[in-house]
């Protein structure tokens, strides 16, 4: 895991557990003042999100736990690795795009990080900037030119 992944996960479980908890405990009291639990929607809602959030914080407390933080420094600045910043370029459509490797739960491809595991990053591990690769995907065979490679 990255320290910045690291740091935004331990932020998440920092306000699940003082925030979230919180308003989630003052909605079930909320509800309960209004009487009868059993068709209490307010009641309901407010369970089914503590419910979320516990496993949520649950889910958290696991992946932080067990979290190896990679220093991107120590990586090899020729080849890429993991936490590279990779930028390629579609060679079926033309299409560039910047990608960051991450671990699998960092990842966000909305924003450009890919999980380590993705079949992209898997392909570009141990490549340089010029290298021509082709991987598989769910959606079919791609080829991509790597163009730039950064930490």
């Amino acid at each position: 895991m990255t320290p910045e992944g690291f740091e935004r996960l331990s932020l998440e479980l920092k306000r699940l557990k003082n925030s979230e908890r919180h308003a989630i405990s003052r909605a079930i009291e909320a509800a309960r003042e209004h009487g009868d639990l059993k068709e209490n929607a307010e009641y309901h809602a407010a369970k089914d999100r503590q419910g979320f959030v516990e496993a949520r914080i649950r889910q958290l407390e696991g992946v932080l736990g067990e979290a190896q933080i990679i220093n991107t420094d120590r990586q090899p600045r020729d080849r890429i690795a993991f936490g590279a910043r990779v930028t390629v370029v579609d060679l079926d459509t033309g299409d560039e795009a910047t990608y960051r490797i991450v671990g699998e739960h960092e990842a966000d491809t909305d924003k450009g990080l890919i999980s380590i595991r993705s079949p992209i990053a898997r392909a570009l591990m141990g490549r340089e900037s010029g290298d021509d690769i082709s991987f598989a995907t769910p959606k079919g065979q791609r080829e991509i030119e790597i163009t730039a490679v950064d930490y």
